[in-house]
């Protein structure tokens, strides 16, 4: 069973390599062209382990997925709702390494002070739409056509899940 535990800034590489290896199917992300490390240095430090954890996957020793907690809109009513990222190695995607992560992120957000987890999903990307709702996350919202990837319009889906109702 691979080990989940929180990020260290030497997994930096690895986690952008993970990110960067979905950005050529323009299914996950709106960034068009690879980040670098140095471009993720202050969104790592953002992500203070008592309020806004970033966790890992290992497998063999490195790194295989990872999830992030993300302050939602950056004003002080909205510091019990956090956004919810999930990006997976592609040798372990559809091995149910996105749902340990999930459940991990939704176990731990009550004593995080986290009470809402958003998901901010393309609506042709229907693993992580699947994923989310398979947890109980519900459609909140539908942004039409507000991304262009490769001269193409595509849908953004706001999904919620209220862990405190």
């Amino acid at each position: 069973m691979p080990a989940i535990e929180l990020a260290a800034f030497e997994d930096l590489p690895a986690i952008v390599d993970i990110y960067n290896s979905t950005i050529a199917g323009r299914m996950v992300t709106a960034d068009l062209e690879p980040i670098t490390v140095e471009s993720r240095h202050a969104w790592f430090e953002e992500h203070e382990p008592a309020r806004r954890p970033l966790w890992v996957m290992r497998r063999d020793g490195r790194v295989a997925a990872w999830i992030s907690l993300q302050s939602f809109y950056g004003r002080p009513a909205y510091d019990a709702t956090a956004e919810v990222s999930i990006y997976v190695d592609e040798a372990l995607r559809g091995t149910g390494a996105g749902s340990r992560l999930l459940e991990k992120a939704i176990a731990e957000s009550p004593a995080l002070g986290v009470n809402t987890l958003l998901g901010f999903v393309f609506g042709h990307n229907v693993p992580s739409l699947r994923l989310l709702q398979k947890y109980g996350f519900e459609s909140w919202g539908n942004l039409p056509r507000v991304a262009v990837l490769d001269g193409v319009e595509r849908d953004l889906v706001i999904l919620g899940l209220r862990l405190n109702p």
